[in-house]
């Protein structure tokens, strides 16, 4: 099969495409003929390596969100028939244990995301759990159904499950062009928050807001931490989404209002922060972590998508074979919305 793969780490550089062997399915294991794959920021760390995938087994084939179609089985495997158009839910579960017993999957040691430690959807075929998948309807071509997987799946937990979003609230979303930031956008906005946007374009402002933000704000232009203080009344919003890290982390604590909540679902721009604690006892702030969902979060944000109470943010799409140059443009942090992958 042809696959967009890795076999050391570093830069969009080491990205190749060319052939390798066609996955087999085993016990309790789907087939699927790709036909879309979006691209995640997970796709450059597990790329550029470090500790956490010192060992990783290479070549590697990256990509956790997947449509295609059934194309087989292994034995004993229990899902839609061959020839069915799918989605691929990106956590995959591979043991029991307390945290998924009661349903908290991605708590779970045996949780993993596909594409990361394992081979992903970059490729005319991927193997994956059978019940990961999930069909899709009629009125949907494959990029539509491939763009919200995993970053709807990370939003709709981090809003939901963790930071309890409601109706009448307020969240400050940073960086505002990503696309978990993006789906956060429209879940909020779903959930009856006001949002605010911090971004870093006139252009991503303008899109922001047409996605629904109530306010958008350039950190290029303005401290974006005062300037949510003062837009909310010198209040303060209940809830920041940060997924940058070190260079956001005070500014968020600062943006947020007594008894607010900060939710951190990443450490892109750093992953060690200093902070002032009078700040968090004082105001009696929460700080939460999120990562991905479990499948009941995947099946509840998937039903919105596909009845398009939620609309995924496609930036572009791009031939497999483009695939380098795919991860130069995610790298430059130039999109906003979703960059998909068309074997």
């Amino acid at each position: 099969m042809k696959a967009l793969y890795f076999t050391e780490h570093g830069g969009p550089e080491v990205m190749q495409y060319g052939e390798l062997p066609d996955p087999q399915p085993g016990p309790g294991q789907a087939l699927v003929r790709v036909k879309a794959v979006a691209l995640n920021r997970v796709d450059l760390w597990v790329r550029e390596g470090g500790p956490a995938f010192a060992r990783l087994p290479k070549p590697h084939v990256g990509g956790a969100d997947v449509a295609g179609i059934v194309a087989g089985y292994g034995s004993n495997a229990d899902g839609p028939p061959p020839g069915t158009r799918v989605v691929v839910d990106p956590g995959v579960v591979t043991g029991k244990d307390e945290w998924t017993l009661r349903g908290e999957d991605s708590l779970s040691p045996h949780y993993h995301i596909l594409g990361e430690d394992m081979w992903g959807g970059c490729a005319d075929y991927v193997v994956v759990p059978a019940a990961n998948l999930m069909p899709i309807p009629d009125d949907f071509d494959f990029p539509e159904a491939a763009a919200p997987l995993l970053v709807y799946l990370t939003a709709w937990r981090m809003l939901v499950a963790r930071a309890r979003l409601q109706a009448g609230e307020s969240v400050a979303i940073v960086g505002a062009g990503g696309g978990v930031n993006s789906a956060a956008m429209q879940i909020a906005k779903y959930l009856g928050a006001t949002v605010y946007a911090i971004t870093s374009t006139e252009e991503k402002m303008a899109r922001a807001q047409a996605l629904g933000a109530d306010f958008a704000i350039n950190y290029r232009q303005e401290d974006w931490s005062k300037a949510v203080f003062l837009a909310t009344g010198k209040r303060g919003v209940d809830v920041v989404v940060d997924n940058v890290g070190a260079p956001t982390w005070v500014p968020g604590i600062r943006a947020l209002a007594r008894g607010g909540r900060l939710v951190n679902v990443g450490g892109t721009g750093g992953p060690v922060v200093e902070m002032d604690l009078r700040l968090v006892f004082r105001k009696q702030i929460s700080i939460l972590g999120s990562t991905m969902g479990s499948h009941r979060d995947f099946r509840e944000v998937m039903d919105l998508i596909w009845q398009r109470k939620l609309a995924p943010v496609i930036d572009r799409v791009m031939p497999l074979s483009d695939g380098r140059a795919a991860h130069e443009h995610l790298e430059r942090g130039d999109q906003f919305g979703k960059v998909v992958l068309a074997p």
